[in-house]
């Protein structure tokens, strides 16, 4: 009986196995001291009420992945926290935005239509030279035409759809190696 077990643990494929799928950490919860697998950082719209919840579809279609998944999409965010450097919660949140794109391999921006995203627009800008960025910014987004222009201006890959940035993003996941 033994034996049949370990056989059929032995069959299992790669994939179901947990240290090859992606593991997600939502802001606050601290980073990952060791950097053995690739980050990939959710940036772009959350616009709380307009902004549909992407980054859980992006989640879902990179749940396969050997890869770190920094959200800084968080289910308690309070929208009373004043956006001032004094106020506690929103400190945190703003530093551990900063270090999680500062840690990630790629960094995902999602421009969503209907939004104006100005925090996502300042961090694509901080980043728009790494070579890091896949950005997705469809028509309908407020200063779709500022996005393009610097895009094109720093090289930033841009793709035209959903399914193109979820390819995009498992392309480099393939090709990232530790360091």
């Amino acid at each position: 009986m033994l034996k049949s077990v370990a056989a059929a643990l032995m069959a299992l494929p790669l994939a179901s196995s947990p240290a090859l799928a992606a593991e997600v950490i939502v802001s606050p919860t601290p980073l990952p001291s060791s950097h053995d697998r690739p980050r990939v950082f959710l940036g772009g719209s959350i616009e709380m009420g307009v902004a549909r919840d992407w980054q859980a579809d992006l989640i879902a279609a990179l749940a396969d992945q050997p890869a770190i998944l920094l959200n800084p999409r968080r289910p308690d965010w309070d929208p009373a926290w004043k956006p001032v450097a004094e106020e506690p919660h929103f400190r945190q949140q703003v530093e551990w935005e900063l270090s999680a794109l500062d840690s990630a391999d790629v960094i995902v921006m999602y421009l969503a239509p209907g939004t104006q995203s100005p925090i996502s627009l300042l961090e694509l800008g901080l980043h728009g030279r790494s070579g890091r960025i896949v950005l997705l910014c469809p028509d309908g987004f407020w200063r779709k035409g500022n996005v393009d222009i610097t895009a094109e201006r720093y090289g930033i890959t841009r793709v035209a759809a959903f399914e193109d940035l979820v390819s995009e993003v498992r392309a480099r996941l393939k090709r990232w190696k530790a360091e």
